[in-house]
């Protein structure tokens, strides 16, 4: 089916993958391009933010979301994007995609894929995506899920200082930096060491909280004031509470397209 632009002229409907787990996102991108050959897939996506950066970018007819992804789940993008384009959960969870569908999504892709299935996704997606998408917002959270994700995160962290041993919220740590053999944790006021390692750190934290900045950094993003590019194109972090910057590797420069 082709769709016509704001011209009149026809076109070919456009999708975006968001899907944390690269091989799924391959079949199913395969499956796609199998079963809808018209479909083109304009970008992929691999966390909840970089599948808001893509619809913004591409204006696509198509999401096909996954429920939990790191950084935003399928959900909360949903509500963002709502009106904007159709949307497709992928989902392991099928309690939280039937909600979804009954709230106005198109369909569900379920996890691991089966083609027949995919094919009943396909052939809803044709007859809806000449229509306007409709409107997620108000899409229902499943109860209490946010707050108990965020509870099985990181939530103190304990240093320590000469003899005492001092327990700090994560809220108040400004950043954390690799040190040697240990980790430079790091608040407005202070600076301490702990064994744990910033590969352990980015896999306890809260990934709304705080970001992988450098292979060597993790920063609290409400500690940021703002972000400076350099002639070359580099970019760095300046904080709210400390006089130093913070360096951003390239590889993580799409953390900061929309800040």
């Amino acid at each position: 089916m082709n769709l016509p632009d704001r011209a009149g002229a026809p076109r070919l409907p456009t999708a975006v993958i968001a899907e944390d787990e690269p091989l799924l996102a391959d079949e199913l991108a395969d499956h796609l391009a199998a079963l809808w050959p018209a479909l083109h897939i304009v970008a992929r996506a691999g966390d909840g933010v970089a599948a808001l950066h893509a619809v913004e970018a591409h204006a696509p007819d198509i999401a096909f979301l996954d429920i939990q992804m790191p950084r935003l789940t399928g959900l909360d993008v949903a509500r963002q994007i709502a009106g904007r384009c159709h949307v497709a959960f992928i989902t392991a969870f099928d309690q939280h995609a039937l909600g979804a569908f009954e709230a106005g999504a198109i369909d569900y892709v379920m996890k691991p894929l089966v083609l027949a299935r995919l094919v009943t996704t396909v052939q809803r997606l044709k007859a809806r995506v000449s229509q306007p998408p409709i409107d997620l917002s108000q899409l229902p959270r499943p109860p209490d899920a946010r707050q108990a994700a965020a509870a099985s995160f990181l939530q103190w962290i304990r240093v320590s200082r000469g003899s005492a041993v001092r327990l700090l919220t994560v809220e108040e740590i400004c950043y954390f930096k690799a040190d040697s053999k240990y980790t430079l944790v790091v608040t407005a006021d202070s600076e301490s060491l702990i064994k744990k390692t910033i590969k352990e750190l980015i896999a306890e934290l809260d990934p709304n909280m705080f970001w992988q900045i450098h292979r060597s950094v993790i920063v609290n993003v409400r500690a940021i004031d703002s972000v400076m590019r350099s002639g070359s194109g580099e970019l760095a972090v300046r904080l709210k509470q400390r006089n130093e910057t913070l360096a951003v590797s390239e590889q993580h420069h799409h953390l900061f397209r929309q800040m």
